[in-house]
C-alpha cells in the first residue's frame, strides 16, 4: 500500500500538471470504486484544481466550490498520467481524471476491490476522513509517545494503525522499527525514554529521507512504478538477505496476507520471534535463537 512518502510523492507530481488546471471530465471505469453519491462526481467536472492533499494514506484533489475528490489508492491502487494527446486509458482504468494537459488514470490489480473514491465538501467532509493518526512532522517527541502509549499495543500495530500514526503501513515500519534497532513486538506501554527516543528519531528520518528522495524523483517523472520492495531499503522484503548492520539473515513474520521483516539481532536481542505458521509446524522444537535457527537448517 503507497504510504506518506509515496503520497507525498504521487502530489508533488499531481501539483506540476494538475493545480490550476480545469478538470474537463471524469470518466468512471468502474461503479464499485465511487463510494459516495452526494455531492455527485459530476459536480467537480468543469472546475479548476486548488489545492492538492495528503489525508493519511489518501490523496485529496480539491477543486471550486469547496469540492473534494478523495482517492484511497488501498493495497494494489497505482496512479497513472498521460499527456495530453494519447492514447485514451482501456477498460482497466477504474477512474480517469481528463485535463487539457494530460488525463490522470487509477487502476488496480488483481481482483479484489478494494480502492476507492469519496467526493465530499468542504473541510469538514475531507476532515471526516481522517482517521486521526498524529502527524509525524508536525508533533513531537512527547505527543508521539502519548499517542503510541495510549493503549498498549506491539510497536508495529502501532505505527500501522491509521487512528494512531498517520500514513505508516507495512513496509516503512518494518524500516523505522529497524533504524530505531527495536522489536516489532515490543510493547508501547513498556518502552523506556531511552527507546521512545530512538523511535521518534527513526520515524522522522527514515520518512524524512525517502519523503525527498521520492519527490525528487517525482519532480522529473511521473512515478508510475510505486512498490513497497525497494532495494534500498534496509530489512523490508528483504527476508533471508544480510542485514546491512550487522549482516546477518533478515527474519520474518508472517500473517494472513502481510509480513514483517526485522534483524534478530540489531532488534531482538537475537532472539528469532514466532511465526505462526512455523510455530504450529514445529511445536516445541522451534528455534529461540538465530543459533538454534542456524542448527535447524543444518539438520
Amino acid at each position: 500500500m503507497p504510504e506518506l512518502p509515496d503520497i507525498s510523492a504521487y502530489i508533488a507530481a499531481l501539483e506540476a500538471r494538475v493545480l490550476g488546471q480545469r478538470l474537463a471530465h471524469v470518466r468512471l471505469g468502474s461503479v464499485f470504486l465511487l463510494r459516495t453519491v452526494e455531492p455527485p462526481l459530476s459536480a467537480a467536472e468543469g472546475r479548476t484544481v486548488g489545492s492538492l492533499r495528503r489525508v493519511g494514506k489518501r490523496i485529496a484533489i480539491g477543486v471550486e466550490a469547496r469540492i473534494w475528490l478523495v482517492l484511497h489508492l488501498m493495497i494494489a491502487g497505482r496512479l497513472h498520467w498521460k499527456d495530453a494527446g494519447a492514447k485514451p486509458p482501456g477498460r482497466s482504468a477504474l477512474v480517469a481524471f481528463e485535463f487539457a494537459s494530460g488525463t490522470l488514470t487509477l487502476t488496480e490489480a488483481g481482483s479484489k476491490h478494494r480502492a476507492s473514491l469519496h467526493v465530499v465538501r468542504g473541510e469538514d467532509g475531507l476532515a471526516a476522513m481522517d482517521p486521526g493518526g498524529v502527524q509525524i512532522f508536525e508533533t513531537d517527541p512527547e505527543g508521539f509517545q502519548r499517542a503510541l502509549s495510549a493503549e498498549n499495543h506491539t510497536l508495529k500495530r502501532a505505527l500501522t494503525d491509521p487512528r494512531t500514526v498517520s500514513g505508516v503501513g507495512n513496509a516503512y515500519s518494518d524500516e523505522i522499527l529497524h533504524a530505531a534497532r527495536l522489536s516489532p513486538l515490543a510493547q508501547t506501554q513498556k518502552l523506556k525514554d531511552a527507546e521512545w527516543g530512538r523511535l521518534f528519531a527513526a520515524a522522522r528520518g527514515v520518512l524524512g529521507e525517502w519523503t525527498e528522495r521520492l519527490r525528487s524523483q517525482a519532480a522529473q517523472t511521473f512515478p508510475e512504478h510505486v512498490t513497497a520492495f525497494r532495494p534500498e531499503f534496509a530489512v523490508h522484503g528483504k527476508y533471508g538477505q544480510p542485514c546491512p548492520r550487522c549482516g546477518e539473515p533478515v527474519q520474518r513474520i508472517r500473517y494472513a496476507d502481510n509480513e514483517t521483516n526485522y534483524c534478530a539481532r540489531c532488534q531482538t536481542g537475537g532472539k528469532v520471534l514466532a511465526d505462526r505458521g512455523l510455530s504450529r509446524l514445529l511445536g516445541a522444537d522451534w528455534p529461540r535463537t538465530l543459533e538454534e535457527l542456524e542448527a535447524l537448517k543444518r539438520r
